[in-house]
């Protein structure tokens, strides 16, 4: 069995990842970069090594360093997360020439399915369906013009090494192709170092529902059912829940068959996700495949009852699927809501900054995957996301009250989150109801982005939590306090209790 695995990550992932090494009595061994040493997964670790400066490109990024650091810890696993190196097949050859077992699937599959161009050829003589759209690359502007005529417009200029929503630009107009084409290709070339791009119909008002798919070595694949991810900003998913409240039964057996065939086409080890687009009419369109474990696992993981982390831990050790497409149950809903240190009403700006006072809430059927405690300071230079909430019940409606509650339970002050903005797309009636697509938030905009009527109130009672919390003010000066900050906010304070709850 494994013995020790480093995590090459950082945040609430590394922590996630750790916790299920402790549950199999694996040692763990975190890297850190210089923002990153008041970090809760180094904390967390049994052996924390430094591998260097904050940005990324100096440390999470430096495949030599993390090499270093595990040949000098003893481990003899890695686990990547999601992001910086993890589907990264450089890294994955490397760690098999140090004879490190790398904790996901093979270099080949990452390659293949990394390129866009290359996937959907793949899928197609794999007869998975997929978007209409050019065959392969195209960087002459005369055949780019020609491919979007045939198709048809709208389009979407894509990145062959895209994701993550950069380089991507939607064409609606013939006149914009040209400028949305150069866009999309600087896009790529700064965030990839690949400025090729290709072209693909524009789906309009889909859901983006995606596939968890778990694989062996010896070519056994399950699907464990979908996932819902249509609330997205910047095609940056926000929400996810599970079931989709658009799928049923029939569709569920029919995308997750081809969910298995496009894993099987590229001989796929460990966990992964294949995701779809489903047009108004539930036809659907390979879009892409993620060769990792993905921000939103723990809902899976909630309604099957499989630890995702574990089952590639135990694929990496090369041991067979114990479970069968039949033993997979889809047991009630779960929700997850991303908490980001960002602020919603200004266009979703990253919010670093020194986290003064929390509160986690707590309760059954509530799980938060964390890293950030009071006095940490939220640097700079990665993700803004903080935590992810996830709640399950028994309905998909009792699962909503339930995230509501929880949500409202939230108390994070010195920062602004975006947990005010995911209470109201719990209310919002398009979600409650379950018809809801991409543009949801954009379709919703008003509803969401109008203040309501306690929210300075609120504000300010946050102020003062977070100044008598800081200060370390009696609790009997309280009173005082709100009296004096808020003036004439008082006599609507004593009519509306809830504002005082912190």
């Amino acid at each position: 069995m494994i013995k020790k695995i480093l995590v090459a990550n950082r945040g609430e992932i590394a922590v996630r990842v750790m916790r299920t090494c402790r549950e199999m009595g694996i040692g763990t061994v975190a890297v850190f970069s210089s923002a990153d040493r008041p970090s809760l997964h180094v904390r967390y670790a049994d052996e924390a090594y430094f591998i260097g400066p904050a940005p990324s490109t100096e440390s999470y990024l430096r495949i030599d360093k993390i090499i270093e650091v595990a040949k000098k810890s003893g481990a003899d696993a890695i686990h990547p997360g999601y992001g910086f190196l993890s589907e990264n097949a450089a890294f994955a050859d490397r760690c098999k020439q140090e004879g490190i077992i790398f904790i996901g699937p093979s270099s080949d599959a990452m390659r293949t399915m990394g390129d866009k161009i290359t996937a959907r050829q793949k899928m197609i003589s794999s007869g998975v369906p997929v978007v209409p759209g050019s065959p392969g690359n195209i960087n002459n502007d005369g055949d780019i013009i020609h491919t979007i005529k045939e198709i048809g417009l709208p389009v979407m200029i894509k990145a062959s090494a895209g994701g993550g929503g950069k380089g991507m630009r939607l064409v609606r107009n013939e006149k914009d192709i040209l400028n949305s084409v150069r866009a999309a290709k600087s896009e790529a070339m700064s965030s990839f170092g690949n400025d090729s791009v290709y072209i693909e119909k524009y789906i309009e008002s889909p859901h983006h529902i995606e596939f968890q798919v778990l694989a062996d070595k010896y070519g056994n694949v399950i699907h464990l059912g979908e996932r819902e991810c249509s609330v997205q900003r910047r095609h940056q998913k926000v929400i996810e829940e599970t079931p989709s409240p658009i799928m049923t039964p029939e569709l569920r057996a029919e995308m997750g068959a081809h969910a298995v065939a496009a894993a099987k086409s590229v001989n796929y080890e460990g966990v992964g996700t294949i995701e779809f687009l489903v047009d108004s009419h539930l036809k659907y369109y390979f879009l892409e495949m993620n060769t990792r474990l993905q921000v939103e696992h723990p809902i899976t993981e909630r309604v099957t009852g499989i630890d995702l982390v574990k089952e590639q831990i135990l694929v990496a050790n090369g041991e067979a699927l114990t479970l069968k497409q039949e033993d997979i149950k889809m047991t009630g809903h779960a929700i997850e809501c991303r908490i980001y240190a960002e602020d919603p009403d200004n266009n979703f700006m990253p919010s670093p900054g020194t986290i003064i006072h929390i509160i986690e809430p707590m309760g059954l059927g509530v799980r938060i995957d964390g890293y950030v405690y009071k006095g940490y300071k939220i640097p700079i230079y990665y993700d803004p996301m903080i935590s992810k909430m996830i709640v399950w019940s028994r309905t998909r409606q009792e699962a909503i009250r339930r995230m509501n509650r929880a949500l409202s339970e939230y108390r994070i002050t010195g920062i602004k989150t975006s947990i005010k903005f995911l209470m109201k797309i719990m209310k919002a009636p398009d979600f409650v109801n379950g018809q809801y697509d991409t543009h949801f938030i954009e379709n919703n905009h008003n509803f969401l982005f109008t203040p309501e009527p306690e929210d300075s109130i609120r504000e300010d009672m946050a102020m003062i939590a977070s100044f008598l919390d800081y200060h370390e003010k009696l609790l009997a000066a309280t009173p005082k306090v709100i009296h004096n900050t808020l003036g004439n906010n008082w006599k609507d304070l004593g009519r509306k209790k809830n504002v005082l709850r912190f």
